[in-house]
């Protein structure tokens, strides 16, 4: 590739450096982390059109880049990285990989049986893996997991745990317990699901027993695992490969397949006790086999992907079936060429307070919700809107809400965390990138539970912009195409807590 080297204008680059400085006295911060990196593609050492994929909301709203490593992903995904945004571990339920891509010290093997044998660069199970940090013991995580047992009935017949140890191999990690089986019984297949406990430090976790109503309970908690209970309640579940969310603030829950009498289970959630309740049922009428489901950061809209469309529904409504509304319809468009359709599949809220949606086919595409917050068709939901380097087979990551606290005030409010996301003494920062911009940039701070009010103003104090940005978000893009060169202030405030940084604007 040909560049061309730019002049450096002087005045611009004194300019430039008196801002450096300013910026530099208002001081930086560790990332978010946890969540904000997620990872895609098939055979990822394999030639284009194969290979990894990185979508990373750390430093930018979307960062897409091809990575080569040793894992790849099918459907069953999930990944964690530290405070700062660094990737620590990946599993596609067939081994666990440390951060350069390969096999974890004694991170072979996991589901064992014949049909991971099948699998072994990646199983094809929906929410088959989950993480989760070990409550009060630092670099420790619990990877919870599940297999096809049984291939003819297509069901589980246990629940695996795998104990990850981030101190071992140099800080590589290494599994230092796999396979323990936490749980026996006839299970759907995948469909794990975590919670924060109300008292802020614990874990709930969940899993459903197959051709039942019957939804395991398991209690994360320093002290281990261990199974606390079972609950009946919603539709009978058979054999599927739906998908179950809980609301950002983990209030709600749903449960969806796109079978008759299945469709769509809506149910409160008590974070203390661990109990759903209040249950709804929503059917809906389509193309049978529908996949995804996800809540919007304010946790009261609720979409679901049912291959051909995609509906938004209001918890809140009186009557939540009625609320439905139609927000997409298959296009015929096709990626990169028939077969390959750009359907609806798996769904997943991401940092920057949107929705990406699998197709259903190892495309080249995502498609987006843009402001899932927003009632009807203003949620702005765009057909493959995102377009990928390599072939991506629905891997969306199975992540938590990792940043949720406890909840104040409630009886199980009884360990003194600060329900606050960063707290022992960590600053609340935001920063800016790139800085200087031309006027587009990205702001990444801590995901906050309140909707947060972003005011942009020049150094003589006059509003440049307002906007609100959702619950939950780490990042958030920001245009400015018409502010004059100069510094501009970017206030963040969340009710009672703010935090600002400035931005120096050039034009090129």
């Amino acid at each position: 590739m040909l560049s061309m080297k730019r002049r450096t204008n002087p005045a611009r680059a004194a300019r430039a450096a008196l801002v450096l400085g300013l910026l530099l006295i208002s001081g930086s911060g560790s990332g978010q982390g946890l969540n904000n990196l997620w990872l895609g593609g098939f055979d990822s050492d394999g030639p284009p059109p194969f290979g990894g994929v990185d979508l990373d909301f750390q430093t930018g709203s979307f960062v897409i880049s091809t990575v080569s490593r040793d894992i790849g992903f099918r459907r069953t995904s999930a990944n964690i990285s530290d405070a700062n945004g660094d990737l620590l571990f990946s599993t596609n339920g067939a081994f666990v990989a440390n951060a350069l891509g390969d096999t974890m010290l004694n991170g072979d093997g996991l589901n064992p049986g014949a049909y991971a044998a099948l699998y072994p660069e990646g199983l094809n199970i929906p929410q088959g893996t989950l993480i989760v940090p070990k409550p009060e013991a630092p670099g420790i995580y619990l990877l919870f997991h599940m297999t096809v047992d049984d291939q003819l009935e297509l069901k589980a017949e246990q629940v695996y745990m795998t104990t990850i140890d981030m101190s071992l191999d140099g800080g590589l990690g290494g599994v230092i317990s796999k396979n323990q089986v936490i749980l026996t019984d006839d299970l759907n297949v995948g469909r794990l699901t975590a919670v924060r406990h109300a008292n802020g430090r614990d874990w709930w976790v969940f899993c459903h027993k197959i051709d039942t109503n019957i939804y395991y309970r398991l209690l994360v908690a320093p002290s281990g695992v261990t199974v606390d209970g079972t609950q009946a309640i919603g539709a009978i579940r058979q054999a599927d490969a739906g998908q179950v969310c809980f609301t950002p603030d983990g209030n709600k829950f749903a449960y969806y397949w796109g079978e008759p009498g299945e469709d769509l289970d809506l149910f409160h959630f008590d974070r203390c006790t661990g109990l759903f309740f209040d249950p709804t049922y929503v059917p809906i009428s389509d193309y049978d086999g529908g996949i995804g489901v996800a809540f919007s950061p304010n946790s009261r809209f609720v979409y679901v992907s049912s291959i051909y469309d995609v509906y938004q529904f209001d918890t809140d409504a009186a009557d939540i079936a009625a609320s439905a509304v139609p927000i997409a319809h298959w296009d015929s468009t096709y990626s990169p060429s028939p077969p390959f359709a750009t359907l609806f599949d798996i769904a997943q809220l991401a940092p920057d307070g949107k929705i990406y949606i699998g197709t259903g086919n190892s495309t080249f595409r995502l498609h987006v919700i843009h402001d899932p917050d927003s009632a009807g068709l203003a949620c702005n939901m765009e057909q493959h809107g995102i377009q990928l380097p390599v072939w991506f087979e629905n891997s969306l990551t199975n992540h938590p809400n990792y940043h949720l606290g406890p909840i104040d005030g409630t009886v199980c409010d009884s360990l003194g965390i600060n329900a606050g996301i960063y707290d022992q003494g960590q600053a609340v920062v935001m920063q800016a990138f790139p800085n200087p911009s031309s006027g587009a940039f990205t702001l990444s701070y801590p995901a906050q539970s309140a909707v947060g009010e972003l005011e942009v103003r020049d150094v003589a104090g006059n509003l440049v912009l307002r906007e609100w940005l959702p619950q939950w978000s780490q990042v958030h893009a920001v245009m400015l195409p018409n502010a004059e060169e100069g510094l501009y202030n970017c206030h963040l405030r969340w009710g009672m807590l703010s935090v600002s940084t400035r931005i120096m604007i050039l034009k090129p």
